[in-house]
């Protein structure tokens, strides 16, 4: 298997731990304080953007990136209202829209190098 299989396969897997923790009826509570979840909303969305815009580089790519993570979050989000046991919150959609902005915006610094970094090591 390539390197960048492997990279693209715990990047999936990645967004499977996303989609399974904001499904589940009783997520475990990662950090404790007021609106902790936003935050948590943030880092998921910034880490699949920021993994998934190192392996797809062109300007193109990354536009879809963004508009798939973050439609993603919005699906979820209609989910969980429907679920019954999660809340539907506009503010959760917001803050991955912050994360996916965040994640590209990292991946200009010399952090966005860091699987290219590991692949020539």
């Amino acid at each position: 298997m390539t390197i960048r299989r492997i990279w693209l396969l715990l990047g999936w897997l990645l967004v499977f731990v996303v989609i399974y923790g904001s499904l589940m009826p009783s997520p475990p509570t990662v950090m404790k304080f007021p609106e902790a979840d936003k935050v948590e909303h943030v880092c998921a969305y910034l880490a699949m953007m920021f993994w998934f815009a190192q392996l797809y580089t062109s300007t193109r790519a990354r536009w879809r990136l963004a508009f798939g993570f973050i439609g993603l979050g919005i699906l979820i989000e209609y989910i969980q209202g429907w679920s019954g046991w999660r809340d539907f919150e506009y503010l959760d959609m917001v803050a991955d829209a912050a994360g996916v902005s965040l994640g590209w915006a990292l991946v200009w610094s010399p952090l966005g190098r860091i699987l290219a970094w590991l692949q020539s090591r």
